[in-house]
């Protein structure tokens, strides 16, 4: 219940709004000067695809989400066949400020498609197409991890979506990039472990440490309890999921810092950072520098 009061009065609605505001910048250095040409209208066909495409169910209520999608093409051949690495990002506001906490940053190295200059974008919902399937997926997990930081699992029926686009990748022929579950980063990775039963009480966790991040400017006490209070949820898992997690390691690569920053000043400062650097080793030297 602790959303209900900004779920209700926090944000204007909005009817028949799109869910994204995203921004879309892409680099053709890579490319022979041969293919530059045929991509003029690329980003602009992407961005409009994702900020006019419908894929909440129902009426969006409130602000879009501000995201954004930095597309490096690595090579094209054929004309119409490419390579690109993708970096995408969202943010959401923080309630009562001017203030956005950043969401998601993902760094996708592997998206192979096919693109007509001047070719529709066309959304398939029971089939899987390797340029807007792509652009769908990430939509889905930009809205889940958003509904997820306003109300606990929030989220589930769009990482359920993402996941779905996943199988579809897997019966239709898709790159091995929609297959593995291996590598600094996976697709099917981060929305199975979204899914898992194992991985629940992070993502309880997550709607607690969001509630934190929204009321610390009103009261700092209440909101480092609930940041400890996630701390505390993903210490107790620790031992019993992947070392390796794809989810772990793309929510603390975003908010360690934030973590640290908010902490400032806590009683139990020292033990809760003393969890971080075992929870998010990969960070362990900035948790050490901060106690």
């Amino acid at each position: 219940m602790k959303y209900l009061f900004f779920l209700l009065f926090s944000f204007p609605i909005i009817i028949n709004a799109q869910e994204l505001n995203c921004t879309v910048r892409i680099n053709v250095e890579n490319l022979e000067t041969f293919y530059r040409d045929f991509l003029d209208d690329f980003a602009n066909s992407v961005e409009d695809y994702m900020n006019k495409t419908k894929f909440y169910v129902g009426e969006w209520e409130g602000e879009r989400i501000e995201c954004s999608m930095d597309i490096f093409f690595t090579s094209a051949s054929n004309e119409v066949n490419y390579a690109a690495q993708v970096v995408v990002t969202s943010q959401r506001e923080i309630y009562n400020s001017i203030n956005y906490t950043r969401m998601l940053t993902v760094s996708d190295n592997s998206w192979t498609f096919s693109y007509k200059e001047g070719q529709s974008f066309y959304q398939y919902e029971t089939s899987f197409d390797q340029l807007t399937s792509f652009l769908d997926f990430y939509a889905y997990v930009i809205i889940g991890f958003d509904l997820d930081s306003y109300a606990e699992l929030g989220g589930s029926p769009y990482f359920s979506k993402a996941l779905n686009i996943v199988n579809f990748a897997v019966t239709g022929g898709a790159s091995n990039s929609w297959l593995s579950t291996t590598g600094t980063y996976s697709r099917r990775k981060l929305v199975q472990e979204l899914l898992d039963e194992k991985y629940r009480p992070f993502r309880e966790g997550f709607y607690d440490y969001f509630y934190g991040i929204d009321v610390y400017s009103q009261n700092k006490k209440v909101a480092q309890r609930e940041i400890v209070k996630f701390v505390d949820k993903v210490a107790a898992i620790k031992d019993k999921i992947d070392i390796r997690s794809m989810l772990l390691k793309t929510f603390f690569d975003v908010k360690y810092g934030e973590i640290i920053e908010k902490l400032k000043g806590y009683q139990d400062k020292r033990e809760v950072l003393l969890k971080l650097m075992k929870i998010d080793p990969a960070h362990a030297a900035k948790y050490d520098e901060a106690i």
